[in-house]
């Protein structure tokens, strides 16, 4: 049995920015109940030379949106990062779920040796579909969505491993 470009990308990518949500959730929760700032979580990170909770989550749907539509052929939607609380965040995470519904199987199938050009800074890097996914976009969204969850847990976020690997 092989699994397909659409199975290996959007499922994936469905369920970590749910349990991305279902985190910031609990943060938002947590900040109210114990009288903390948000903005303390949100500007929060595990290293000074790290981003923060909020960069985390906006680097996390730009790579589910940007990964899937390059997949698909199609150019991502562009957001503002410009979120400053939970629930812009939360927005952030459901526009970028409302992107993955426009996507179908069938556009995302047979990507495997689809071209994918990306640039950064002055360098463009050079992927083939099946690699871009697996060895490239998917470690980074994972680091993202581990990273802002260890951000949170790290601040004293009742948090733990179902929250992050959530529902299947």
């Amino acid at each position: 049995m092989t699994i397909s470009m659409y199975a290996a990308s959007v499922p994936v990518v469905r369920q970590q920015l749910g349990s991305l949500a279902g985190v910031l959730s609990k943060a938002a929760s947590h900040a109210a109940a114990h009288k903390i700032d948000p903005t303390v979580l949100l500007q929060s990170r595990l290293y000074p030379n790290m981003l923060p909770l909020t960069k985390q989550v906006q680097i996390a749907t730009d790579f589910s949106k940007g990964t899937c539509a390059r997949l698909a052929g199609v150019e991502p939607p562009k957001f503002e990062d410009n979120e400053q609380s939970f629930e812009a965040l939360q927005e952030r995470i459901s526009n970028t779920l409302a992107f993955l519904d426009t996507l179908s199987a069938e556009q995302i199938n047979g990507s495997e040796e689809r071209d994918i050009s990306l640039s950064f800074g002055t360098a463009t890097h050079q992927f083939k579909g099946m690699p871009y996914l697996l060895h490239y976009a998917m470690p980074q969204l994972i680091f993202h969505v581990t990273t802002a969850y260890a951000i949170l847990r790290h601040n004293g976020v009742e948090l733990g491993k179902r929250d992050f690997v959530g529902s299947f």
